[in-house]
């Protein structure tokens, strides 16, 4: 077994005898193996992944750490590896199966007793929250792709372009540029769409005085990256200046927070209470910030509700917003790594309005 596999063995409590694994990003994390078919069965001494004819060179090729063992009839091998390795309990990925899917497993595994509570979860969740030097490391060239792209289209965000045509342009360059995919279905939406935290770019076309929202990210060797910028194309009003200005010095507050040994919680607050304070309570309607990594969306929820205690190694989002509705709103996004003292920005674009102002 890798190293990966071996902390997750030694974490199953006395009671399981086993772990089936079936998400596909936990098979990636353990294993380096992306698919959306099989599954890892993991005891307290060896691993095996499970997969049919279709993905068995591919996995041969890839996968570390695990036994590869192709089957042909999925309950029959399950069911032969139960009496083979003499399991009588199994704990089950509580976030990897719908209801459905756990049945018909949980039938393949007999005699063995399944063991369906969060546990596995927690315990998966508490090796993929602390990213090592190699995962960030793809973290950050996803990052230097959705930055090059960026700047390569920076002279097409102007009086006149498509939101729709920004998209698929910078999902071009960044795939041309190397990655893997988006990191999700790109947001880059203009004039009073941006009011809308999660817009959906149309056929707007961008005007004098709008703000144009960038929420993109890439995909390297699994990993995701996220970052969110708003420019500001020509002569903006007053209004729409200071909202960006207390944006800006609300993300800094919360960046000056981070560090290891603070509450997620206490980030959120930094830059909720400099917007509410500055007037605009209820216009901040999202958490602050996200966990990134094999997922767009991780732990820890960088929210108000949430207070776990944020580790040297995470990878975390700073995105706060103001949004009004029917007019504009600005978000400002940097992804970060948390480090002893503070953290550690993975962003290198400028994000001051003198820098975000297009002509």
């Amino acid at each position: 077994m890798n190293a990966a596999l071996e902390l997750l063995a030694s974490m199953l409590p006395e009671n399981a005898d086993a772990a089936l694994i079936s998400s596909k990003t936990n098979k990636r994390y353990f294993t380096g193996f992306s698919s959306d078919d099989g599954y890892l069965l993991l005891t307290k001494n060896e691993a095996f992944l499970l997969t049919d004819f279709r993905y068995t060179e591919a996995a041969k090729k890839t996968a570390q750490g695990v036994q590869i063992t192709e089957f042909k009839k999925l309950s029959e091998k399950l069911g032969e590896m139960v009496k083979k390795l003499d399991l009588k309990s199994i704990m089950m990925e509580g976030s990897g199966f719908t209801i459905n899917e756990a049945l018909r497993i949980e039938k393949m595994l007999e005699p063995a007793v399944v063991i369906k509570d969060q546990k596995l979860d927690e315990a998966i969740n508490k090796l993929r929250i602390v990213k090592t030097s190699s995962e960030v490391e793809k973290i950050i060239k996803a990052q230097r792709i959705t930055e090059c792209a960026l700047s390569e289209i920076l002279q097409m965000i102007k009086k006149g372009a498509v939101e729709k045509d920004l998209a698929l342009e910078l999902e071009y360059r960044i795939k041309k540029l190397g990655a893997e995919d988006i990191s999700f279905d790109l947001i880059t939406i203009a004039g009073a769409n941006t009011s809308m935290p999660h817009g959906v770019p149309g056929d707007y076309v961008i005007k004098d005085g709008d703000f144009v929202t960038f929420d993109i990210g890439a995909v390297f060797d699994g990993y995701h990256s996220d970052m969110t910028r708003t420019f500001a194309i020509g002569s903006i009003s007053q209004k729409q200046e200071r909202v960006y200005r207390t944006v800006y010095e609300a993300q800094q507050k919360a960046l000056d927070a981070v560090k290891a040994g603070v509450k997620a919680s206490d980030i959120d607050k930094a830059a909720r209470d400099y917007i509410y304070q500055a007037g605009y309570e209820g216009c901040f309607g999202h958490s602050t910030g996200h966990g990134v990594g094999l997922d767009i969306h991780e732990l820890p929820a960088v929210s108000s509700e949430n207070d776990t205690v944020l580790q040297s190694g995470m990878v975390i989002t700073v995105e706060p917003g103001i949004y009004i509705p029917g007019e504009f709103g600005v978000r400002i996004e940097d992804t970060v790594v948390v480090t002893s003292d503070g953290c550690i920005n993975l962003c290198s674009l400028p994000k001051d309005l003198s820098s975000c102002t297009l002509i």
